[in-house]
């Protein structure tokens, strides 16, 4: 439903997607794919005061302490949670560690690697304890 019909004659103008819980979640599935699957999408439900973060795939139940998923997604919510609270330079370290691991390994079963969930977030905080500039 559109306020005004110029306003919905141009829907690239919009950064934001608004759908129903289902057609929401197909659309974040198939989105994942995009850039590499679940295991690399953070997200957040946010409201004027509040913020749940959490990653896309949420909870993962099916290889739950398993060991193999990737954990990027969670540590990259984190990193959006900073962000939302004001800790914007320690978010930016995140976000840098997190990338740069994905450079560079290891990396977890769904990006062709053979580490597993505690290997990869191991080496993303030894990436932020060794990353100088804030």
């Amino acid at each position: 439903m559109c306020i005004r019909d110029s306003v919905c004659l141009d829907p690239t103008q919009f950064d934001v997607v608004v759908c129903p819980n289902l057609a929401g979640d197909v659309l974040s599935d198939l989105a994942a794919g995009l850039v590499g699957g679940l295991g690399l999408l953070p997200s957040a439900n946010l409201g004027p005061e509040r913020g749940l973060f959490e990653p896309v795939h949420g909870t993962a139940p099916d290889i739950a302490g398993e060991g193999i998923a990737n954990p990027s997604a969670t540590i990259l919510s984190a990193a959006m949670l900073l962000e939302f609270l004001g800790y914007d330079e320690d978010a930016r370290a995140v976000r840098r560690a997190v990338e740069s691991v994905l450079e560079s390994g290891p990396r977890t079963a769904d990006l062709g690697g053979d580490a597993t969930t505690s290997d990869v977030t191991a080496a993303i905080i030894e990436r932020m304890s060794t990353d100088e500039a804030p």
